[in-house]
């Protein structure tokens, strides 16, 4: 059975709000909003990450009209901007907000005086491929990741996932290291 989409979700009113019409694209967006909410509403129940995933999902959806080829396609389109937001929120994107730090200011609890401390970070960083250093640096240096996506012409998620798989290969980098430090400094000669 099909349903009868609203005159504000035909082919010509998007259309209309790809050429430009501001009012078409403003009633698109308007008429598409009660559909997203029922969306998540059945998928998360009425948290008030509803609202958040709604309105990033209009985003998507205002942000990449231009890419829909087939007016016809509207509500596969939006429906698929919805399931990367269900996709982010399952991740954990709306449940804790992104810290930023100032890379001037050392964070509590750092390693001030152990060996990890010596260990040459820079060749561990020089072992993650250009774009993958070049991102933790850009957040390193307190950028957001939308903009470190806009700035390497990548997605939010992209940038997102980069980080996770850099950081774990730091990481892993960094604990053969010290196991290697601690492994030498045990068969290390004392002094008597």
């Amino acid at each position: 059975m099909s349903t009868r989409l609203p005159s504000d979700l035909s082919a010509a009113a998007v259309e209309r709000a790809r050429s430009g019409d501001a009012g078409a694209r403003e009633r698109l967006l308007a008429a598409l909003q009660p559909i997203l909410r029922r969306f998540f509403t059945g998928r998360i129940g009425t948290r008030a990450d509803v609202d958040d995933l709604v309105q990033n999902t209009l985003v998507r959806i205002h942000t990449g009209l231009e890419s829909l080829h087939d007016a016809e396609r509207l509500r596969g389109f939006a429906m698929k901007a919805a399931l990367f937001e269900l996709h982010d929120y399952y991740r954990g994107r709306y449940s804790a907000k992104e810290t930023l730090y100032d890379p001037e200011i050392p964070l509590a609890g750092g390693v001030e005086g152990d060996a990890a401390a010596d260990l040459d970070v820079d060749r561990v960083l020089a072992a993650l491929p250009d774009k993958a250093r070049r991102i933790l640096e850009l957040r390193a240096y307190g950028y957001r990741y939308e903009e470190i996506a806009r700035m390497v012409e990548s997605t939010e998620a992209a940038i997102k996932m980069q980080v996770k798989r850099a950081l774990e290969k730091v990481r892993d980098l960094l604990a053969s290291l010290v196991l290697l430090v601690l492994t030498l400094d045990a068969a290390a000669p004392r002094s008597g």
